[in-house]
């Protein structure tokens, strides 16, 4: 989505509340304000390096289609066909089995008992898709009136690169193929073969959902204190295949961010060298300093100084917006707002925000 407009100056009169957004997950309505463009237009924006206000999220439309098996078997189904998480597990694309699990509200590979021992046996135990087989046309037809016209459509996708070599070898297998000479040839030529597989599947989506503005890819590189494998193994092993991914999708237009959990300041290099447009690192990670180091080569969803809101008045509360403005939001090295931080987006914190960042992005 293609933003020539120029940057329209604040008008008081945005504030007003013209609706309310039910809340994700179960949490409070958020307010939509009188927006000088769509909240599609103001998130493309940011990507075009011309933001109008600070981005929390509010403007997307989370989207994550049944016709893609690993999205059942994940139970992790956002559009049109009235999905029910409880239909979730069962195998994905590859064959390979997820039970779904009620109380943690996702799906997991069972362990224990992994496909693969060795990286080498992809070439003769995988069963590639058939992603021509999938429906294509019925998943367009349920999914005409899902995808917004006002709204920035995102399609996540589900198990990237390492991830996927996790379904098939569990974790411990996984880890050791990545750093095992004798497998790390067989990884490469498996990656760059998922990579090919994606290409493709990516390609269908472009084709028969065209509302879709941007891709969220997933591949998990962390703990809660360190990253999976240093930096130079993830740039050997990953990022090539990567970019193969995130360079088609910027040739098709499309918006590329990268959801990677876990403490991966030290992956920031390799994430901007695999070609994502955007970031948001979990609360272990300092995102202030990932922003100061590399917000100017990547956008970074930036978490504020967390709080209880409980604990504090509401003009305390503007302060802390009007601070994360002055550090964040410059029209010169542009952030989006980390969604991890959203608790201490209160009504007072949000409009305060709001009205901060559109006069340092456009002038009052």
């Amino acid at each position: 989505m293609v933003i020539k407009m120029a940057i329209p100056k604040f008008d008081p009169r945005e504030l007003t509340v013209v609706a309310n957004t039910p809340g994700f997950g179960g949490a409070p309505p958020t307010p939509v304000y009188d927006f000088p463009v769509t909240q599609r237009e103001g998130y493309a924006a940011l990507y075009a390096g011309r933001p109008i206000w600070q981005i929390t999220g509010l403007e997307q439309t989370l989207f994550c289609p049944k016709v893609n098996p690993d999205n059942v078997a994940r139970a992790f189904v956002f559009d049109g066909s009235g999905f029910n998480p409880l239909d979730g597990g069962g195998k994905d694309m590859f064959g390979i089995e997820w039970e779904y699990v009620a109380q943690a509200g996702g799906s997991m590979v069972r362990p224990g008992k992994p496909f693969m021992e060795d990286a080498g046996e992809w070439r003769e135990k995988l069963v590639w898709p058939d992603v021509d087989a999938w429906d294509w046309d019925g998943a367009a037809r349920y999914n005409a009136d899902y995808l917004r016209d006002d709204k920035f459509n995102i399609c996540w996708f589900l198990n990237g690169w390492y991830e996927r070599l996790i379904s098939f070898m569990d974790f411990e297998g996984a880890i050791m193929a990545m750093i095992d000479e004798d497998q790390q040839d067989a990884v490469k030529e498996l990656f760059d073969k998922l990579s090919e597989l994606y290409i493709e599947i990516l390609d269908r989506y472009v084709t028969y959902f065209p509302k879709l503005d941007g891709f969220c890819i997933h591949d998990d590189w962390g703990s809660q204190k360190e990253t999976f494998f240093s930096p130079a193994l993830a740039g050997e092993m990953i990022v090539p295949y990567m970019r193969r991914v995130t360079d088609f999708l910027h040739l098709k237009g499309k918006a590329c961010e990268l959801h990677s959990c876990g403490q991966l300041l030290k992956q920031a290099p390799n994430f901007i060298a695999a070609g994502w447009d955007s970031w948001s690192g979990q609360l272990m990670n300092d995102t202030h300093k990932i922003y100061e180091l590399y917000g100017d080569k990547i956008i970074v969803g930036v978490t504020p100084d967390m709080y209880d809101p409980a604990g504090k008045t509401e003009d305390e509360q503007r302060a802390a917006a009007r601070e994360y403005v002055e550090k964040f939001c410059r029209p010169d090295k542009p952030s989006m707002f980390n969604t991890y931080g959203a608790s201490v987006l209160t009504p007072a914190f949000r409009e305060e925000l709001y009205l901060r960042s559109r006069i340092a992005y456009a002038g009052d």
